[in-house]
């Protein structure tokens, strides 16, 4: 299967890596495309295959195509666009679209697809780019069960964890809340260790106890890979509810939710 990609950031350019490196199990990615033209080459040298001018041309060069764009506006862009898009000459083509957008995005990129006898699948990551590197994505999908099972070969070589969720948006929706969970884990840590700062507490100690406790989280785990340092060290500050807490992305969230009902 000829494979390509629209949106080569990190999370991207790394999904490309590795199917790159998994090339042997079937998947070939042959054009990559970013609104970044030297990302796009860059990459498409080191990969050895074409870096394409035009998003119609990634279509054609491709029998799935994933994107990781920015926002809904890139989304409904890249899909709809007037003159270049990626549904142009697009039938049987099936488009995996992994980035974080509004669930009625995808609702709405389904149709359009469809009407173009394209297929579609939201495929959300809960994951990081090192995790994208070494096939270690966790993928929540929406969409049709044909399309799913289509797509479940490629994302299989990506991810540990292939879970289907249900119709379009669907996905968008978990991802949303998982999100929203993990705000408000890091920042509850947050106001923890500054208060424990503030007691004047050993915050190595702290850490190992909420790791053992009930306070125990995921981001925990991973903020516990650097050693914590004192408020007078830079890392633990009066204002780090601004830093490290994530109302505002808990408020955006929510609103990413409301706007999908």
């Amino acid at each position: 299967m000829n494979i390509g990609f629209v949106g080569v950031g990190r999370m991207g350019a790394n999904m490309a890596r590795r199917l790159k490196d998994r090339s042997a199990s079937g998947g070939h990615v042959t054009a990559v495309y970013d609104s970044n033209r030297k990302a796009a080459t860059g990459l498409a040298a080191e990969l050895g295959c074409a870096a394409a001018q035009d998003l119609s041309e990634v279509t054609a060069e491709s029998d799935a195509i994933f994107t990781v764009v920015t926002d809904d506006n890139a989304m409904r862009e890249i899909f709809s666009g007037t003159g270049d898009n990626l549904l142009v000459n697009a039938r049987g083509k099936l488009f995996i679209n992994c980035a974080t957008v509004s669930p009625q995005v995808h609702v709405d990129v389904e149709k359009l697809a469809n009407e173009a006898a394209a297929e579609t699948l939201e495929a959300c990551m809960a994951s990081s780019i090192t995790q994208a590197r070494g096939g270690k994505l966790y993928l929540m999908c929406g969409g049709k069960e044909k399309a799913f099972r289509k797509a479940q070969p490629i994302l299989k070589e990506l991810a540990s964890t292939v879970r289907f969720i249900g119709k379009a948006g669907e996905a968008a929706k978990v991802k949303a809340l998982v999100n929203m969970v993990m705000n408000i884990n890091t920042a509850g840590l947050a106001e923890g260790l500054a208060l424990g700062a503030a007691l004047g507490l050993d915050l190595t100690m702290l850490r190992e106890v909420f790791s053992q406790t009930g306070a125990n989280s995921r981001v925990l785990e991973s903020q516990s890979r650097s050693p914590p340092r004192t408020r007078d060290q830079g890392t633990i500050r009066p204002d780090d509810r601004g830093r490290f807490g994530r109302t505002r992305q808990i408020r955006h969230r929510r609103a990413h939710l409301q706007r999908s009902t």
